[in-house]
């Protein structure tokens, strides 16, 4: 399927002829006189400069940057990925007949919006024999290699001629609250190569924090309230600090994960939040809080820094990137002396005994202590809100670095007072004082007077921040992506100094976000027809359950299982094993159900949820994801025949049923109630969950079901299905 897509494609856009290409972001390119082109179906070879090939890039933010060589093999994985070409991978010394030869240039040739040299940048030269590509250092090839790779899939054919390119900033991607939501490394992995594509290098991890918290909660309340320290070490040092082991990054997690990251150009930079949003800290040492504030520490007690020292010792040599983030963020405004000491003690530190940059987030403006104590020059901010600090004057004009994380790209995940859930597309692309696009040196879309000049060394780039202000169970993981997966490679475009329209990017997007290589995060099944599997029990043996689509997907039984008049019979242990394991959004998963008891049991299971007919104590159908159930006030009735479809559509899922010998079909939407500053509540927020379909079955469930069917997409009446949201005021308890 994907390869005729692709095919149809190629037809109908020309070859790419204009000053520019149009891609996320737009390249520079010059065609030729020659009316030929190069067709990517006639490339037969990558090669990798020998002279260079184990070349690496020392000037960005990593610590293990790829060799050309190592970029070149997964940028052949990738052409095979994305566009069904196998090109093997050598080595020499210039590039021969139907090859793409790979090689490193002076980086000087490539400036970033400053004037200054950059590592990133790269050209590209087309001919009729073969293109070259050279970067600036093997990170500037990479991305040379994103402008094929998506050239290649919006036309095939590339007009002969040169590009030029590089990025104006050196920061650009985003950031992810994983302090108050866990994201499984799979998921970082993946996304990390979302962000490549589009010439993303930056995933910033917010690595600890809690729920906003209730100042009149009783002490033990306190304590127990949720709270999470994402690392997770044996070292004695630490022991007790991580209280979620299964909700973790161990070291080998977040190895592989930098790891992954790192090769496809994107570099993950901690956060460990201190001396505010240190609730998880506190509760391990409750002798640390300050007397005002229970999240925060007591940078005043003499064993404050001493712990944080042994924290940031435990934990800095696990990470892979040339800076890390102190977090620094929201102190008490009666401190602000006690937290600059803080801040360049550490920064001092970490510098000095692990030669790292620091970055914090802006919290208080030049000036603000009244012993006359600054923040160090040397550490870069990260301004979030105005109401904190103005980044040009309080910051840039005294000759601080700024990353631009300004709350006109925050968001907070499915629910929040004041801010969206998803980026401002018109804001992305009108978003300048003069109506203009953003860009990163943009902090102020209304007065331009409070944004520095574009060429200003002191602008890092720029990063939208997704957060979880409402705890972990408020979304799934996958609504997260959803929440930055339209926007980000749009925004994208504007971190790297791109001049895509809106208009051209709604043409291009969706073909492009169809073959981003390294992810699924649209959980995608390949299927001939929008029935992706059906299972009828028709043609079943003592096995095999055969897949009546025509995909394949045949079925496996085990022994506990038994199959009688296209009838299987569910009892304790019995399973079917399928060669899927989810199906994101929109799906419609339909079947015929029996329950002969009311033992609780798994009906679905999958990679990211599980469907449930009951859970210990109770019978109510659910969904589980993320370790969170989403309960319906539904029980499948025993001894009875109902007909089940799970929908997916859009941000909600649905439960829809219809008994035995009726026509009235009842629905069931999944939603869930997020707490408010632990004294208020939001209830009937829609909940998107995959469709669970690596199993059925598999553990004490036991009744009958027929007429199993996964279906792509889903009838648009359920959409306007959506219960309304309902806030209301209720007790802490």
């Amino acid at each position: 399927m994907r390869f005729y897509f692709l095919t149809v494609v190629a037809i109908l856009l020309p070859p790419q002829i204009s000053a520019r290409w149009v891609g996320i972001p737009t390249v520079p390119f010059e065609a030729s006189s020659s009316k030929d082109s190069f067709s990517l179906k006639q490339l037969r070879s990558i090669v990798v400069d020998s002279k260079y090939q184990n070349v690496v890039n020392d000037q960005g933010e990593t610590l293990i940057p790829p060799t050309l060589k190592s970029f070149a093999s997964t940028f052949s994985d990738d052409l095979l990925s994305s566009l069904d070409l196998k090109v093997p991978v050598s080595t020499g010394r210039s590039a021969v007949k139907n090859s793409i030869f790979l090689t490193i240039g002076n980086s000087s040739d490539y400036l970033d919006a400053a004037g200054r040299p950059t590592s990133e940048g790269y050209s590209i030269e087309i001919t009729k024999q073969a293109i070259v590509i050279t970067g600036a250092s093997p990170l500037g090839v990479w991305w040379g290699t994103r402008s094929i790779l998506q050239q290649g899939v919006l036309g095939d054919k590339l007009s002969l001629g040169s590009a030029t390119d590089s990025p104006g900033w050196g920061i650009r991607g985003t950031f992810l609250d994983v302090g108050r939501q866990y994201y499984p490394a799979d998921f970082i992995i993946e996304m990390c190569s979302y962000l490549s594509f589009f010439k993303q290098n930056t995933l910033h991890l917010h690595l600890s924090d809690s729920m906003n918290l209730n100042p009149d909660l009783t002490y033990q309340e306190k304590l127990d309230y949720y709270s999470a320290f994402r690392l997770n070490s044996d070292d004695p040092a630490v022991a007790g600090l991580n209280k979620r082991a299964n909700e973790s990054y161990y070291h080998s997690d977040f190895e592989n994960m930098q790891q992954k990251c790192a090769s496809r150009g994107v570099t993950i930079i901690p956060e460990i939040e201190a001396p505010g949003h240190a609730l998880v800290i506190t509760q391990w040492k409750p002798e640390l809080a300050l007397s005002t504030d229970f999240t925060m520490l007591n940078i005043s007690n003499p064993e404050t820094i001493p712990t944080m020292k042994t924290l940031w010792d435990t934990f800095t040599p696990w990470f892979h990137s040339k800076t890390v983030h102190l977090g620094a963020d929201e102190y008490s405004s009666l401190e602000v002396a006690e937290y600059n000491s803080y801040v360049n003690t550490m920064h001092d530190y970490i510098l000095s005994r692990y030669n790292k940059n620091v970055r914090i987030w802006g919290t208080f403006r030049p000036g603000a202590a009244t012993d006359g104590s600054e923040v160090s020059t040397d550490i870069s901010i990260q301004h979030w809100e105005f109401f904190e600090d103005n980044p040009y004057f309080d910051y840039i004009q005294n000759n601080y670095s700024v990353l631009n994380s300004d709350d006109q790209f925050y968001m907070v995940g499915k629910w929040s007072g004041s801010y969206p859930q998803s980026l401002n597309m018109t804001r992305i692309f009108y978003g300048a004082p003069d109506g203009g696009p953003t860009a990163p040196y943009i902090f102020d879309k209304f007065n331009a007077t409070n944004n520095p000049p574009r060429d200003s060394p002191y602008v890092l780039g720029q990063l939208p921040a997704l957060w979880n202000d409402m705890g972990p169970n408020s979304t799934s993981v996958i609504e997260a992506y959803y929440s930055l997966r339209e926007g980000l490679p749009a925004l994208g475009d504007k971190q790297w100094g791109g001049d895509l329209l809106m208009d051209e990017y709604y043409s291009i997007f969706e073909t492009l976000q169809a073959v981003i290589p390294g992810q699924n995060l649209d959980r995608r099944i390949p299927s001939k027809s929008s029935t992706i599997l059906s299972y009828d029990f028709s043609s079943s043996n003592s096995k095999a359950v055969k897949d009546k689509s025509g995909n394949g997907y045949h079925g496996t039984m085990n022994s506990k299982c038994s199959v009688k008049s296209s009838v299987l019979t569910l009892k304790s242990g019995c399973e079917v094993a399928t060669p899927l394991t989810s199906k994101g959004r929109n799906y419609t998963l339909s079947f015929s159900i029996k329950p002969t008891s009311s033992t609780p049991g798994t009906l679905f299971s999958g990679s990211a949820s599980t469907l449930k007919a009951g859970n210990g104590s109770i019978d109510n159908v659910m969904l589980i994801t993320g370790g969170t159930p989403y309960i319906l006030n539904y029980t499948l009735p025993v001894g009875a025949w109902t007909d089940v479809k799970l929908v997916g559509i859009n941000n909600a899922t649905y439960l829809a049923v219809t008994p035995e010998g009726s026509k009235k079909e009842t629905m069931h939407e999944f939603t869930i109630v997020i707490g408010i500053y632990s004294n208020s509540f939001v209830w009937n927020l829609p909940m998107a969950i995959e469709a669970p379909f690596g199993g059925i079955g598999g553990d004490g469930f036991e009744g009958m079901m027929k007429n199993v069917k996964l279906v792509d997409g889903a009838d648009e009446k359920y959409a306007a299905m959506v219960a309304p949201l309902v806030i209301g005021v209720a007790p802490y308890t």
